[in-house]
């Protein structure tokens, strides 16, 4: 197996309150997620929400891997997690305003 260099995976200007896939792993493909981050472009705090949705499936509690965290404003959260998903998984993004930027970075195996 090849691995891809490290590289900016998915990134979105998520709206408020809407779910938003962010990245998705395309087919015959591993992806090691290296960090996320979530960017406040306010003064105000805003929560946020990243689920890990495995092959695509209906977003269900157990997807969550940070739920309703506050990233106080004009300040930027970094989650280094080292997280392997597998092809079709998808990264779901929510904010509670329409203020946050989230990047997912890491490498594609193929």
């Amino acid at each position: 197996m090849a691995t891809a260099a490290y590289k900016v995976l998915g990134q979105s200007a998520v709206p408020a309150t809407t779910n938003t896939d962010v990245y998705t792993v395309p087919a015959s493909t591993e992806t090691v997620i290296s960090s996320i981050t979530v960017a406040n472009r306010t003064g105000s705090p805003v929560t946020y929400r990243i689920a890990i949705r495995p092959n695509g499936a209906v977003l269900a509690n157990e997807h969550y891997i940070a739920y309703d965290v506050t990233v106080n404003g004009s300040d930027t959260t970094i989650l280094t997690i080292g997280l392997t998903i597998n092809a079709a998984d998808v990264v779901t993004c929510f904010a509670s305003a329409a203020s946050l930027s989230i990047g997912v970075y890491g490498s594609e195996i193929a």
